[in-house]
């Protein structure tokens, strides 16, 4: 046998090799995309939430000190609510109340600990599948809703659509960030499949419409006019200026042209005057909403441990439909600062992501927009409990981890350029 006969082949099959990473990404996109199906518990968001942490956290992780301040007031938050809930620990309700508030105050925690590696690719699997959760939940609602003539049904509520949520208010504000999302690629000319963007914008904002919901209307707008206001201040040309607001242009008379068909229902144009009303017959009134709060306020000044998770209702009827109210009744004054304190942060962080450049701003001005009017939102609804919320609001802080990375880096790399060019 000759030499050359018993030489290794000069070529070696490529082997593929497994993509942890992929797994782990894979597994967060159909986490988030799962968000809108929530009829039944624990929902699959619960249980691939659950597997999508174990699986990431498998491989370590680290903590950017510019989470801290996050870290702690969502800590602090539900500590305060560990604490109030110490007398009524024996009582099933409040306790299974502070153990969701664990679960998903550590859902916000866990997305932005994710958002701070592989940032870009990770936030466009947040932002495609949160849209598509929008998508499904849309069809289903609008489906519902054009099915139950009546205006009833087991995913009708008094003639609002609800389905796949429990509330219409819930779906109405969860459709704002799928929505923001899909408006800001047409504002931005990305146009690549615009044959199943617009026809989806479409249908979102049709099942947010169906909701009835004054907050989430009131989200949608506000959201809307501050992306278009980031992406004017940020545009890099002028030409991209008259684009975006060419675009936003264009998006206002589509939704006022669809607005108008609809109105043109009778039976549709009664019932949206009558929620467009500022108040409603629950909300004034020494027993109403806002006659529930104003009452509490002296008492909560009180109680420096609050009333307890969950007893508000027990004291007034009728939940507080009001977070930061919520906040020092179910959590106690170290909850309810602490509360505070993480909008105010967030909305700090928040404006400068979206009125800087960096690499994550586009992502940024929809997460912060969604999230701004959640918290805006938490005035006049409890959102303390709306995963939704948590998404967004843990994604701006895994950002800013990331832009202040990115930041550090490029100080380094000024420093050694002016150091090469002594």
């Amino acid at each position: 046998m000759t030499e050359t006969a018993l030489a290794a082949p000069a070529y070696a099959p490529h082997r593929r090799t497994f993509d942890y990473g992929k797994l782990v990404n894979g597994f967060f996109w159909l986490t988030v995309a799962s968000g809108s199906v929530v009829f039944v518990e624990p929902s699959p968001y619960d249980i691939l939430i659950l597997v999508t942490v174990l699986l990431w956290s498998v491989r370590g992780f680290t903590i950017h000190r510019a989470i801290l301040p996050f870290v702690l007031f969502l800590s602090l938050w539900t500590f305060g609510g560990f604490v109030s809930l110490i007398p009524y620990w024996n009582e099933a309700d409040p306790v299974g109340f502070m153990y969701h508030t664990l679960f998903i105050s550590t859902t916000g925690l866990f997305y932005a600990l994710f958002l701070t590696a592989q940032t870009s690719r990770r936030a466009e699997l947040l932002l495609s599948a949160y849209a598509v959760s929008c998508v499904l939940a849309s069809a289903i609602a609008v489906t519902t809703w054009l099915s139950a003539f009546d205006g009833s049904g087991e995913w009708i509520k008094d003639g609002r659509a609800m389905a796949p949520f429990k509330d219409p208010n819930v779906l109405g504000s969860y459709m704002v960030t799928g929505a923001l999302y899909l408006i800001q690629r047409l504002l931005l000319g990305r146009f690549r499949l615009w044959w199943l963007v617009v026809p989806s914008i479409m249908l979102i904002l049709a099942a947010l419409f169906l909701s009835f919901s004054r907050g989430s209307w009131g989200a949608m707008v506000v959201s809307t006019v501050m992306i278009v206001a980031f992406l004017i201040k940020t545009a890099d040309t002028r030409r991209m200026r008259l684009r975006v607001v060419a675009g936003a242009a264009g998006v206002v008379f589509v939704v006022f042209v669809g607005l108008m068909g609809a109105l043109s229902v009778p039976d549709v144009r009664d019932f949206f005057f009558e929620r467009a009303h500022a108040e409603q017959d629950y909300d004034s009134g020494p027993n109403g909403r806002f006659g529930n709060q104003e009452r509490s306020i002296p008492m909560l000044l009180d109680l420096p441990n609050g009333f307890g998770p969950l007893r508000f209702r027990d004291t007034f009827g009728l939940e507080p439909h009001n977070s930061y109210i919520n906040a020092f009744a179910s959590n106690g004054w170290l909850g309810g600062f602490a509360f505070i304190s993480l909008a105010f942060a967030t909305f700090f962080v928040g404006f400068r992501q979206c009125l800087t450049r960096h690499p994550w701003v586009r992502e940024a001005q929809v997460l912060f927009a969604a999230t701004f009017v959640f918290f805006v939102q938490g005035l006049q609804i409890d959102i303390d409990h709306w995963r939704m919320f948590y998404v967004s609001l843990g994604a701006v802080w895994g950002i800013e981890a990331a832009r202040r990375r990115w930041l550090a880096r490029e100080r380094e790399r000024a420093a050694e350029a002016s150091a090469a060019t002594g």
